[in-house]
């Protein structure tokens, strides 16, 4: 393997690098083949740059900050003072690690090991090393600061990815402490094949990775899409049933009216008393009981009680004046919908005595309050911290859903709390106003 053909792979696997560091702060700019322009165009640039000022460090470390953070902030979506503060930390980062390597060749004794050899792999193999430590270094940044989520990988799944770059750091190493045994150029030929090729899998692996951590991240937010529609679906055709039932109403009532003013004109006032009382009692009855000056709240919580009236589980409220309400309706909706959702369910798999169903929703002490606290049948099952669905139907919308209100809770800096304990599951979050 020649020594330009070496110095342009190295300096590709430091351009991926950085490139990958970058997208840990900032989206893509652009999609498609742009970017293998401008990778390319970084190639050429570092390359070029790290051949005419190998003479002057100082000139070569300034020009290389530019280079990359001129490129990166045409690659990366970010302020041009931010890629020169990332493309600053960057290239100290490089710098360090090189001088680290130089340190473990010492601590080897690799100096000196290629006299009167008519090949030279010392550098190369101590350069790569450091490369190798880079990409480490840019994985372990990548869990701590990456923008885009990251919960499909657990930390135990994270371990396992580190492993591979870790395995590739301790090879290299190992080949730099037994470069006195090799002997034959098809030995350094081999050493070298085997140490790029292990760096050019770390990339090839990491990409491989991030394609199916996307992917799955698109399914998560496709899932939450879906469950999003399908409740303000509900709510809205609930509204729409509404409308439709106090249009019917509004003219049953002129048509009583109408009745009751024909009974007094005729002065049959005992039939006036007895017709108002049917009137009174059939009122009693009306599904929409519940009434907090918050139209989104109102059909929600009204819809949810007739259904736990059918399925009869007692249903207790505790609401109060919601109309000052800063919250997004759809916020709203997903919040209650899924509470209620679940709660429901999983009070039918009690028997009927046991089906009970508790809901606080107040805007008190300058607090949102929302507690459900619902009696259940099923044990809560527990993976890695998080409550796990135990429905066979559809049981990822169910996770899903409960992700997606402690998303909501966080985005307006709340709280919650989670807890089963005697066969009663307790739901509480309280977010400032």
């Amino acid at each position: 393997m020649s020594d330009l053909l070496a110095e342009i792979l190295i300096i590709f696997f430091e351009v991926l690098c950085c490139k990958i560091f970058y997208e840990i702060f900032g989206k893509l700019r652009y999609e498609g083949w742009i970017n293998i322009l401008q990778l390319m165009i970084l190639e050429f640039g570092v390359f070029i740059a790290a051949r005419m000022l190998s003479d002057s460090f100082i000139l070569k470390q300034i020009v290389m900050i530019v280079i990359f953070a001129t490129l990166m902030f045409w690659h990366v979506k970010m302020s041009l003072k931010k890629s020169f503060v990332l493309a600053l930390l960057h290239q100290a980062m490089i710098l360090s690690i090189d001088y680290l390597t130089y340190f473990i060749s010492i601590e080897f004794g690799l100096t000196g090991k290629a006299t009167g050899k008519s090949y030279s792999i010392e550098n190369i193999l101590a350069i790569l090393l450091g490369k190798a430590i880079v990409f480490l270094c840019v994985l372990i940044i990548g869990r701590k600061f990456r923008e885009k989520s990251t919960e499909i990988l657990v930390d135990v799944d994270w371990i396992k990815i580190l492993i591979f770059p870790l395995f590739t750091i301790i090879v290299i190493t190992a080949m730099i402490s037994v470069f006195s045994d090799v002997d034959t150029p098809e030995q350094v030929t081999l050493i070298l094949i085997s140490s790029f090729g292990m760096i050019g899998m770390n990339i090839v692996v990491f990409y491989l990775i991030n394609d199916i951590v996307d992917r799955e991240t698109q399914l998560y937010e496709d899932g939450i899409f879906r469950l999003q529609a399908k409740n303000q679906t509900e709510m809205y055709r609930s509204i729409s049933e509404n409308f439709d039932k106090q249009k019917k109403k509004t003219h049953e009532y002129k048509n009583q009216i109408a009745c009751i003013e024909t009974l007094v004109k005729k002065k049959q006032f005992a039939k006036v008393e007895e017709y108002v009382k049917t009137i009174y009692s059939r009122l009693d009855k009306e599904r929409d009981s519940i009434d907090t000056n918050n139209v989104i709240v109102n059909a929600i919580l009204n819809t949810k009680y007739q259904e736990a009236e059918e399925n009869k589980i007692v249903f207790v409220l505790r609401v109060n004046d919601l109309s000052e309400l800063r919250i997004e309706d759809e916020d709203i909706v997903t919040i209650l919908s899924n509470l209620l959702n679940n709660a429901i369910e999983a009070c039918k798999k009690c028997e009927v005595g046991r089906r009970v169903l508790k809901l606080k929703f107040v805007d008190e002490d300058g607090m949102i309050k929302v507690g459900v606290r619902n009696t259940f049948e099923t044990p809560v099952l527990y993976v890695n911290g998080e409550i796990q669905s135990t429905k066979l139907v559809r049981a990822e919308e169910h996770g899903v859903g409960i992700k997606n209100i402690i998303e909501i809770i966080e985005k307006y800096d709340g709280s919650y709390v989670i807890k089963a304990v005697d066969q009663e599951f307790f739901f509480s979050i309280v977010i400032p106003t």
